[in-house]
């Protein structure tokens, strides 16, 4: 810049004179300026480290006195309230620090600007000796010296205290969901350990082929109508929330009524050995689950028409495989992700990064460490089946990538770095009518990808922090969502366009699920809300009383949402709100259902159930 300048009035100082009252204002508003907000921005940090942002004191008070009342509903609102004033001013301070330290660089730059100006264009005075103009310069440049390195001091302490400012509000926030969300599972679930929630409930998304890519010709016949996606020709349901991970399942006959207690259309269910919260995967009569405690790992095939354990296998002696038990939090535990199968094998991942394929009989095909996951919660991203890919979505501290093993042999077929943060999401997959797309959700971006090669189609800037949600997607717009962010729907493509946002309602756990005309979100707190899908309108909200780590499904056009309690709420697909029934398991559970053949699978925290009629 100072070599620009410097020819710039070496060509034209005979030609223009500078306006040097013009260029002395500037400097001396620009200088100001820049002092004022490197002064709030030190008064910010102040102010923050002196004074509780959301009243901490008051949250924990009005929690313990819930916890001594829990059918305080007026105390719960309260807490909500609350919650929701934290969430405002969090997103208040991040955009006054943020928009601080754009106005302070922008100051900073136009203050050296005007004085390179005014230093280039100062005429010497021919009058004084050599002596004097030597004595001159040294003075001057001592000054400057002193001038230049106060200033930047001053600005690099103002810069430093924004960017911890930045961190005690994030960190702040963190400790108020951590309060305010686990205040609501003390209403019904006292066992709900009082720390923050993450993704326990897993997404996966494939097809074994790529001919089973389909529409859901019946549905479009019923008020809501399904986009084109990756949808299975029959009753298996392979992953995560069924075909492309999206929760819209293709299926006839559900039931709606049940009574855990009384074993009112339980079909049968039965005890799974080792704890997990990776929901059931289904191929022909074949039910596959995982369990691990940390130091054990198993994987489980159920007999879907019987309930009996066909086998378990451990899974053990994985070459790689870390000596130490991965840190998890609870929430999450040591097998969270949810198994893939494709009718050949199934797949299976945990805590501690070990991976295994086994045959349909249980034996053992391949396995492989992927290393110790680098996050602070543990790893729940599902698997993922394309054609003959295995894809993982790997976004850990160190070297976050998505990538695709040979579903055959584990070997890595390809993998693509990407710049995000720590994520707990998992990939879905879609067909937008005219290519197939992998999209995965991280700070800072939704990002799209070719699931035969991993090269990125598109990407955009729209959600933050550490992403448990996985997206969603109908009719060309996809939904994502993180709690102390917001919700957006954006309408992909090469070149993708933001429709909406909000940020009264955001999910840290549970995945939305969209049609064409509505996008239904859970939040872990207990509401559940219905927006329009293309501008955002919010139709209706319902509270209910109990947490929910539960993703929603949408089966025969009813949104069908499980609680924690064991209670799944079945809602009527549409703008208006209707509560179609209210069955209870009689156990808690924070899994996603499947559903296939007129069947609901269900895991509790000891057992499988089976709901049919």
């Amino acid at each position: 810049m100072a070599s620009l300048l410097k020819n710039f009035f070496t060509d034209h100082r005979n030609a223009t004179p500078v306006n040097v009252q013009l260029w002395t204002r500037i400097a001396w508003v620009s200088g100001i300026f820049s002092g004022i907000v490197c002064i709030l921005l030190i008064a910010n940090f102040a102010q923050i480290k002196k004074v509780d942002p959301v009243n901490m004191t008051v949250i924990n008070s009005l929690v313990e006195r819930l916890s001594e009342n829990p059918t305080d509903t007026k105390l719960r609102d309260e807490i909500r309230i609350l919650d929701l004033l934290a969430r405002k001013a969090y997103f208040t301070n991040r955009w006054q620090i943020k928009t601080g330290g754009f106005l302070l660089l922008s100051g900073v730059i136009l203050l050296i600007i005007s004085l390179q100006v005014l230093s280039m264009s100062r005429k010497k005075d021919p009058m004084l000796s050599e002596d004097d103009k030597e004595n001159e310069i040294i003075s001057k440049k001592n000054a400057r010296l002193w001038i230049t390195v106060s200033g930047a001091a001053f600005l690099a302490l103002a810069l430093i205290l924004a960017w911890i400012s930045q961190k005690e509000i994030q960190s702040t926030f963190e400790k108020v969901s951590a309060i305010s969300q686990p205040a609501d599972s003390l209403l019904n679930d006292d066992s709900v350990p009082e720390t923050e929630p993450v993704e326990i409930i897993d997404t996966t998304s494939q097809i074994a082929v790529a001919e089973q890519m389909a529409t859901i010709s019946d549905s479009a016949q019923s008020s809501v109508s399904i986009s084109k996606t990756v949808v299975n020709k029959n009753d298996n349901f392979p992953n995560f929330r069924g075909p492309g991970g999206l929760g819209i399942i293709s299926q006839k006959n559900i039931p709606t009524s049940w009574d855990g207690a009384s074993g009112e259309n339980v079909l049968w269910k039965t005890p799974v050995p080792l704890a997990g919260y990776n929901s059931p995967v289904i191929w022909g009569n074949s039910l596959f689950l995982t369990g691990s405690d940390g130091t054990k790992r198993e994987v489980y095939c159920y007999d879907i028409n019987s309930g009996k354990n066909l086998w378990t296998t451990p899974v053990d002696n994985i070459p790689g495989s870390p000596s130490t038990v991965a840190k998890v939090a609870s929430e999450t535990g040591h097998s969270a992700p949810t198994a893939a199968t494709n009718g050949k094998a199934v797949y299976a991942i945990f805590s501690n990064g070990d991976l295994i394929a086994l045959s349909m009989d249980g034996k053992k095909l391949w396995a492989k460490n992927l290393g110790m996951p680098q996050n602070h919660y543990g790893h729940s991203s599902s698997l993922m089946i394309w054609k003959d890919l295995l894809i993982i979505q790997w976004d850990q501290r160190v070297e976050p990538r998505i990538m695709a093993l040979s579903v055959k042999t584990g070997e890595t077929v390809w993998s693509t770095p990407r710049q995000v943060k720590i994520s707990w999401a998992s990939p879905i997959i879609v067909n937008t009518g005219q290519r197939t797309e992998l999209i995965l959700a991280a700070e800072p971006y939704v990002a799209s990808y070719n699931p035969d090669n991993g090269q990125e189609l598109w990407k955009i800037d729209c959600v933050a922090g550490e992403v448990g949600p996985s997206a969603a997607y109908a009719n060309g717009i996809v939904f994502s969502v993180n709690d102390y962010s917001k919700l957006a729907a954006v309408r992909i493509g090469d070149s993708p366009e933001l429709l909406w946002e909000s940020d009264e309602y955001l999910s840290d756990i549970p995945s939305p699920v969209a049609t064409d005309k509505y996008l239904f979100l859970a939040t872990s707190y207990g509401v559940a809300v219905c927006y329009d899908a293309v501008n955002g309108t919010k139709y209706w909200e319902k509270e209910f009383i109990n947490s929910i780590y539960s993703s929603p499904v949408i089966v025969e056009n009813k949104v069908y949402l499980l609680d924690r309690t064991g209670v799944m709420h079945i809602l009527k697909a549409d703008k208006e709100l209707t509560i179609l029934s209210e069955p209870k398991l009689g156990e808690k559970t924070a899994c996603t259902p499947a559903f296939t053949n007129g069947r609901i699978y269900i895991r509790g925290e000891k057992n499988l159930y089976c709901i049919g009629k």
